[in-house]
């Protein structure tokens, strides 16, 4: 396996291989990106529903089957951006998003493979830019580019998300090489592309820790988590939301997954890697569901390691103590990272107080009751050494 087959780096792990801002829309799409441009005052307003319904439809179903993937996917963040605030940015939610915005957004949609509602990999892996560009993608050179309501709070949280992103490119680059080492009985290269995964791990948990240092918990709770559920599982939205003018969808309601974290790649990657499996429960479920939601070629990765991983195997046989050593501190180490997620979906979310329509903090933003399904899926991940 090649990182490179997957379009990946070693630098940017699953961020976009281009930066957002260097992207340009065609003509029909002008009145869309000043909407999306300005679209914490659109919100501010109060009737932001009133101003995106009155947007014109672009007629891009024919364009998007052809065009660019860079500007296929820069249009994904800033039409998924919209529709987000259409159904969220009032105190109740509508029960169908209007044809303007239904019919670009299910072509866009179509086109890559995932569904028409904002993902984790518009909201974090395409949405971001450096501040200078002969510098590296770290927390003091990133920005989050399209924003809900905007701030400090909404911006760290994606930029942590975006830093872990491309800290987690050599975890993910180290996986493709031990495939082959293990297939190889290279047992001297494996441990040493172990190591050098642990090392990227305490990287990569120095900035998860650095969360709270500028996104508070009730900050996030009632002006970030709002606009990012989606329509299933969701008492604010019976059966779904109705996508008017998409004649594939027969008028009936959709109950799509909202974006959430548990889209990013990293973990499930590493569990495929290191063959750790998780027993059924709802949350696992809800993973698995999950999958069909992250950009296709994430989705091959994922599946390809999971094939042809034989890591776990190959090191209980390998008799090495080393070995064994260096691989169980890989899997303590995302369990560790699991730990933090838990902590954090405790403090940001189960603590807080529902204020805002489908916001309950005892549901994620994907549909599901987390907090004691988070708890099992990292005991299990722990219990999973050699």
């Amino acid at each position: 396996m090649k990182i490179t087959d997957y379009a990946m780096s070693r630098e940017r792990g699953f961020l976009s291989h281009y930066e957002i801002t260097d992207i340009q829309l065609p003509p029909q799409f002008a009145p869309v990106s000043r909407a999306a441009a300005n679209l914490s005052g659109l919100l501010s307003s109060g009737a932001v529903r009133r101003w995106l319904a009155a947007l014109p439809d672009p007629q891009i179903a024919e364009w998007a089957g052809a065009a660019p993937d860079e500007q296929v996917r820069t249009a994904m963040v800033q039409y998924s951006f919209l529709v987000q605030a259409y159904v969220w940015g009032e105190p109740d939610p509508p029960a169908f998003l209007p044809a303007n915005l239904a019919r670009p957004m299910v072509a866009l949609a179509d086109r890559l493979g995932q569904a028409p509602l904002l993902p984790y990999s518009g909201y974090v892996l395409d949405n971001w830019a450096r501040l200078d560009r002969d510098a590296p993608i770290s927390l003091d050179n990133i920005y989050m580019v399209q924003n809900f309501l905007g701030g400090d709070d909404e911006n760290w949280f994606v930029m942590i998300h975006v830093a872990i992103e491309a800290q987690a490119g050599v975890l993910l680059d180290n996986a493709c090489k031990l495939v082959d080492a293990a297939n190889q009985s290279e047992a001297a290269e494996a441990e040493r592309l172990l190591i050098q995964m642990d090392q990227a791990w305490e990287g990569i948990y120095a900035i998860f820790k650095r969360m709270p240092e500028r996104c508070d918990p009730y900050i996030y709770f009632n002006r970030v988590r709002p606009y990012i559920h989606g329509w299933a599982n969701n008492p604010a939205l019976d059966g779904g939301l109705i996508y008017e003018g998409v004649d594939k969808f027969g008028g009936k309601p959709q109950a799509l997954r909202g974006q959430t974290g548990s889209q990013s790649s990293i973990v499930p990657a590493m569990d495929a890697l290191f063959g750790v499996a998780h027993s059924d429960d709802p949350l696992k479920a809800f993973l698995d569901e999950l999958h069909q939601y992250r950009p296709v070629m994430h989705r091959k990765f994922i599946e390809d390691l999971a094939a042809r991983s034989e890591l776990r195997s190959f090191v209980e046989a390998s008799g090495s103590n080393s070995l064994k050593a260096a691989f169980n501190a890989c899997v303590e180490q995302v369990a560790r990272f699991r730990t933090r997620h838990l902590e954090y979906a405790a403090s940001y979310i189960n603590k807080q107080a529902g204020s805002h329509s489908g916001n309950a903090p005892d549901v994620g933003t994907g549909g599901t009751p987390f907090m004691k399904y988070l708890k099992k899926h990292r005991d299990e991940n722990r219990a999973q050494v050699v």
